[in-house]
């Protein structure tokens, strides 16, 4: 039978300052088919080139990526300020009305990083520019130097609210994680529930409360060795399961018929 179809969000990119590109790292696509067991399918997040209905039709569930470019502030009625950095409007006039739409049919999506804040901002929640310039608060973003491996490598504790669905999932309240991002929840949504947070109170786990199908979103890059990662490969698996069940279903061919 054929795998499941998963969209992986691209980011927008100039190579080079010239050649406009859209990318997603192969950890991404790695993730989704050797631990989801899906086939992953990179989307070029532009609204001139597909649209959310399309891809609503054409995927089983989505990994909404991290990315350097933020989700512009007007998205959450705030005005843009040098903190909040360069931005990426196009990913944003597709992500956005994608979530809502896949909480509304109970389509599976998993967040990640800049994806789990445009989670919160999808369903009504505001964003940090810069977690790092808060009282009490830690510096989350990637080392500037190092290899990879260090740049990815464990940094900090989260700890889950207790029998929620990050605690059942992982078998423990308390796991280690890498981070490598500069902005964070600010408020959440009225709909998203903060399911785990850093020891220094930023938000690191949610979902979406009544929504019908699989919403967990993380602020951390649990694509990073996915399948060895005790932490990783339990949610890039659940991630699988939901992708899987809403195949299963013929979802995706009944809203196409």
């Amino acid at each position: 039978m054929p795998r499941p179809v998963v969209g992986i969000i691209s980011n927008n990119y100039l190579i080079n300052d010239e050649y406009p590109a859209h990318a997603g790292t192969s950890m991404n696509s790695c993730a989704v088919a050797h631990v989801s067991g899906c086939l992953p399918l990179l989307i070029p997040s532009d609204p001139a080139l597909v649209t959310v209905e399309e891809l609503l039709d054409t995927c089983d569930g989505f990994l909404l990526t991290g990315g350097r470019p933020n989700v512009h502030p007007e998205e959450y009625g705030e005005e843009e300020t040098p903190a909040h950095g360069s931005f990426d409007r196009s990913r944003d006039a597709i992500t956005l009305p994608l979530v809502r739409a896949c909480v509304e049919r109970g389509q599976p999506f998993l967040g990640v990083c800049r994806g789990f804040q445009e989670v919160n901002v999808a369903m009504g929640g505001t964003l940090y520019p810069e977690i790092r310039d808060l009282p009490g608060r830690d510096n989350h973003r990637m080392p500037p130097d190092g290899t990879l491996e260090e740049k990815f490598a464990l940094r900090h504790k989260v700890t889950f609210a207790e029998n929620g669905p990050f605690h059942r999932l992982m078998g423990t309240r308390e796991v280690m994680t890498n981070t490598l991002h500069g902005q964070g929840i600010k408020t959440a949504g009225p709909r998203i529930v903060v399911d785990g947070a850093a020891p220094d109170g930023t938000p690191e786990a949610i979902w979406v409360q009544g929504a019908p199908g699989f919403t967990l979103s993380v602020q951390w890059h649990p694509e990073w060795n996915a399948a060895n990662d005790p932490v990783s490969r339990p949610l890039f698996r659940a991630f699988g399961e939901a992708v899987q069940a809403w195949a299963g279903r013929g979802q995706r061919k009944l809203k196409s018929a």
